[in-house]
């Protein structure tokens, strides 16, 4: 695999441009794979020390810090992706029961570590904190996270609204007192579970709207949890196109319960 790598790299470099810095770059991640292996990683990781802020807030140097690393990541992963998929094929080809398909089952688990820690590794060779990374990578995620909940929470209440209102115009029509304490029992539970949502949106740990604030500044908040959904997608484009079409459906439904109030 480092020699096929290799003449890769070099055949790329004869055509030029960017297929050949490309080429290069993926020879030389297969050869640190080959040279520093996850426990050697995990070793190195063991050393770093960070204490996280008191008031859980990330800084404009933590985000892009955390953005620099995800970009060299998805190389990596690629890379042990490509590893793993042709050791897996290898122990097809061999079968699992000989002695060659256990050992490239063992290379295929190996590239799959290697693939699973990309982030660190690349944390690393960025001359990065493992340890603050992996705490700032835990506050983004916490904020990407909150994002989408802030979606769905958007749509709960046009939903909520478009019920009241609904609630509401039967019981100002009702011709019977009978009728009208049916709506009106229909209406104060609606308006006791608007204030209990009202009352857990504002318990959320302030360190988390801020974040989200800090990190909507340099790209879309959902976008840190679309790129962990896609390391484990079968098909390049898969998770960005749930969460594009998630984002629809959210604002569809929003549309839809104006429209119905």
């Amino acid at each position: 695999m480092r020699r096929t790598l290799a003449a890769v790299a070099i055949a790329a470099v004869a055509l030029g441009g960017c297929k050949a810095k490309e080429a290069i770059d993926k020879a030389a991640i297969a050869n640190d794979l080959d040279k520093r292996g996850t426990v050697d990683l995990m070793k190195e990781v063991a050393n770093d020390k960070y204490t996280p802020p008191a008031d859980g807030k990330l800084t404009d140097a933590q985000v892009q810090m955390y953005l620099k690393v995800r970009e060299h990541e998805k190389d990596i992963a690629q890379v042990a992706k490509a590893e793993a998929q042709q050791h897996a094929d290898a122990a097809k080809k061999a079968g699992d029961n000989s002695i060659g398909g256990l050992m490239e089952g063992i290379k295929t688990m190996s590239s799959a570590a290697q693939m699973v820690t990309a982030d660190i590794r690349a944390a690393k060779d960025l001359h990065y904190n493992t340890q603050e990374y992996l705490w700032v990578k835990g506050q983004i995620l916490a904020a990407s996270v909150s994002a989408m909940t802030q979606q769905s929470t958007k749509a709960m209440n046009a939903s909520m609204d478009a019920g009241y209102a609904q609630a509401k115009k039967a019981y100002d029509e009702a011709k019977d007192e009978q009728t009208k304490k049916v709506y009106a029992d229909m209406l104060a539970n609606m308006e006791k579970s608007k204030q209990e949502m009202q009352q857990n949106q504002e318990k959320q740990d302030p360190a988390i709207e801020y974040n989200r604030q800090l990190l909507s500044k340099y790209e879309n908040a959902l976008n840190a949890l679309t790129n962990e959904m896609a390391k484990w997608e079968d098909k390049k484009g898969e998770a960005q196109k749930s969460m594009d079409q998630y984002q629809q459906n959210v604002n569809k439904a929003v549309e839809d319960a104006k429209k119905g109030q």
